[in-house]
């Protein structure tokens, strides 16, 4: 195909740039004079591939010859079975997943055993072992495959409902894996030692503290009951966290032991807080993001345009996992929503390029109004919670003789208010965007972050609200302990508290809806004919409202878990109720929704939303651990004035050979240097990433040529019939 250069009956396409002149023959593509071209070739190079290539031919690895790009699964074949005769004839992975037809696959085997009778006894030994081990693998993943929580249940539900409620359900298994994975880091490190330290099995010491501390801000006192106790007392310790379980490992004025003795090895506590609790945030953090990277290059290659779009929803839009009829007919509605939003997005992108200056004035003008509204309600939402949370710890009683009512009212009015504005809010939002004029697409995702935002900015306004009265000294008396030892003699245990009643009203809440709305709902629906009833409906199973609930008890759990170290198991125990919940609910009361919700997408969002409630779990945590005062009353730092203070007493500790090395880590001519040297992979890995991006555009490219190459192909051979 390709002749040397200056050869006779030749002619040289120059690429552009090239200029015609002495260059590089690889920038050029030679094709024989046309007098010289025989039959097949000429009918070769009428392909629109081909065409297509030397049009557009603008580097040297673009212009090689059309023949050999179009066939290189011949040559690689080739070079495999010939390297395969020189080589050892152990193969590098199993056959059936080399990209080879069957003839080649078997030419391969037979190359194989073949080769197999002249190996030494080590290198037989070495692929058998390597089969084995192989085979070993594989097993053991099927039979994982069988001890996977709730496989059965998530798979029936897979098949009634498909992939994108499916999603939802392993989502949730998920998250009941990661808080079991936290609840034993804690319980390993932290609760069960210092449970058999304070029962006398190992050798241990208290904290002491400092000398120096005045004696006021060492005084707590659990507000226990005494004498003749009536039941609700107990009902409201027992959802308030208060009382009888103040003093438990529950919470973190517990954790008094500072050194457990195992022979010559020491067990510094307060250090295990500190660290258990980095562990499990890093070890949730790595975790989310291992399982969104999947995610995120799906929806890196799933990015097209509308004729692919389209093109994939009429011919694989449909989901084969479905076995039940009114599934089926679901997913029929589903792809026709699908269309009708297509072809409303396409309305809209016309609609806009038509648009006057006037007509983009008023629409601009219209969203800043309506954001300016938005902000208003956040406003609204924010100043609510605060004036709650205020006015529930000025007056939590601290007596028995105020009435069941009004204590459980004052002790969850914060829990409350946040539960109405995480209702309320998402109601306006959606009214809101209906007069924005947004594309349905962007109508949803921005709705789904203005919900997240407030369910999430909640809490913080909530951690605000408590930590503005921790810190906030009205005398001298107050400041010399650093914080408000009269209000929060063990503020940790307190703000512990407050996440324990968050979590247990968001699960009763949910509890509630379920139980006591929707399944009325569903009677009065199949068995009332009155026209109200019907025209409300079934309650809808509105996958991204059931995954906020989830990720808002999630961020709960891990802000909390530092105040509250039992609190992953009170969460795992939420989230195995939940599912059977919602799993009955979707089965028996619920709808699904009409909007679509492909596995794909879902799963990546899912872990986004997680990812930025745990990256809104970091703030509090560090800003508790390093600028607020720890407390002097209760917990493993009496003796530091803050929690991360324990990091530079142990450094302190530490060899001096060690400790110049740690202190060289932490000083900037190593940060410098590292954060450089951080860039320029980070830099390196963008360039990579973008450069594969190209290539999923080459080969898109591609299959669209070897589209048009069919069609011409297609008609020629109806040409070529008719003439005969």
């Amino acid at each position: 195909m390709r002749e040397p250069r200056g050869g006779g009956g030749a002619r040289a396409l120059d690429s552009p740039g090239s200029g015609g002149g002495g260059g590089s023959s690889e920038s050029e593509v030679f094709l024989p004079d046309a007098h010289n071209v025989p039959p097949a070739l000429a009918f070769l190079q009428e392909l629109p591939s081909c065409q297509s290539m030397l049009r557009r031919r603008t580097s040297g690895r673009e212009s090689r010859d059309y023949y050999s790009l179009a066939r290189p699964a011949a040559g690689e074949t080739r070079n495999l079975l010939e390297g395969t005769r020189a080589r050892s004839p152990g193969p590098e992975k199993p056959l059936r997943e080399c990209a080879l037809n069957i003839s080649e696959k078997r030419q391969l085997r037979a190359i194989y055993e073949d080769n197999t009778k002249y190996l030494s006894g080590w290198h037989l030994w070495k692929q058998t072992s390597s089969k084995s081990w192989r085979k070993f693998v594989e097993d053991t993943k099927d039979l994982s495959s069988y001890l996977e929580l709730w496989r059965h249940d998530i798979h029936s539900i897979e098949g009634k409902f498909g992939t994108g409620i499916q999603s939802y359900f392993s989502f949730l298994r998920f998250l009941v894996l990661l808080n079991i994975v936290i609840f034993l880091l804690m319980f390993s490190f932290i609760t069960l030692p210092s449970a058999l330290s304070r029962h006398g099995v190992f050798n241990s010491s208290s904290v002491q503290v400092s000398p120096s501390t005045e004696h006021r801000c060492t005084v707590y006192t659990v507000s226990g009951n005494k004498g003749l106790v009536y039941f609700y007392n107990y009902v409201i310790d027992l959802l308030s966290g208060t009382g009888f379980l103040e003093w438990t490992s529950l919470f973190y004025g517990y954790y008094t032991v500072d050194t457990i003795y195992f022979g010559i090895l020491n067990y510094h506590v307060p250090l295990a807080y500190l660290l258990t609790t980095l562990a499990y945030l890093s070890i949730s953090l790595l975790w989310i993001v291992k399982r969104s990277v999947a995610g995120f290059k799906q929806s890196l290659v799933r990015s097209e345009d509308q004729f692919q779009s389209y093109c994939n929803k009429i011919f694989a839009g449909w989901d084969f996992c479905i076995t039940d009829v009114n599934a089926a007919r679901l997913k029929h509605s589903s792809l026709h929503y699908e269309l009708k939003t297509d072809l409303e997005e396409e309305r809209l992108r016309q609609k806009v390029a038509e648009r006057t200056t006037k007509e983009k004035l008023h629409i601009y003008c219209l969203r800043v109004f309506l954001n300016g509204i938005v902000l208003a309600v956040l406003s609204a939402c924010f100043y609510s919670i605060y004036r709650a949370t205020v006015y529930s710890q000025e007056n939590i009683s601290q007596d028995n003789k105020a009435r069941f009512e009004d204590t459980l009212l004052v002790q969850y009015l914060p829990s409350m208010v946040i539960t109405l504005a995480n209702f309320i809010a998402p109601l306006l939002f959606s009214a809101f965007i209906k007069f924005e004029d947004y594309s349905p697409a962007f109508e949803i995702r921005l709705t789904l972050m203005r919900c997240v935002f407030v369910r999430l900015a909640n809490i913080g306004v909530l951690l605000f609200s408590l930590w503005t009265r921790i810190t906030s000294c009205a005398n001298k008396k107050c400041q010399a302990c650093g914080y408000n030892y009269q209000l929060y003699p063990c503020w940790e245990s307190r703000v512990g508290q407050e996440m324990y009643k968050l979590l247990m009203f968001d699960f009763i809440i949910i509890f509630a809806i379920t139980v006591f709305i929707d399944f009325p709902r569903k009677l009065m629906v199949t068995y009332c004919s009155w026209k109200a009833f019907q025209w409300c409906g079934l309650q809808e199973f509105a996958i991204p409202d059931n995954v906020l609930e989830i990720v808002y008890g999630q961020t709960i759990c891990w802000i909390g878990t530092f105040y509250c170290p039992l609190l992953p198991a009170i969460a795992t125990i939420k989230y195995f109720v939940i599912f059977y919940l919602k799993k009955i609910s979707l089965m028996h009361t619920c709808k699904p929704s009409a909007r679509p919700f492909r596995a794909s997408s879902s799963n990546f969002f899912f872990l986004v939303v997680l990812l930025i409630g745990l990256v809104l779990a970091f703030f509090p945590l560090g800003l508790s651990m390093t600028h607020i005062f720890s407390s002097k009353a209760c917990g493993p730092f009496v003796n530091f004035e803050r929690s991360w203070d324990v990091i530079a007493h142990t450094v302190e500790q530490l060899p001096a050979v060690l400790r110049k090395v740690l202190n060289g880590i932490a000083s900037e001519a190593f940060a410098v240097p590292f954060f450089m040297v951080v860039c320029l992979v980070m830099f390196y890995f963008i360039a990579l990433a973008g450069a594969h991006k190209r290539v999923v555009n080459q080969l898109r490219e591609q299959l669209v040529m070897e589209s048009r190459d069919k069609l011409f192909l297609i008609r020629k051979l109806t040409e070529a019939q008719k003439c005969s």
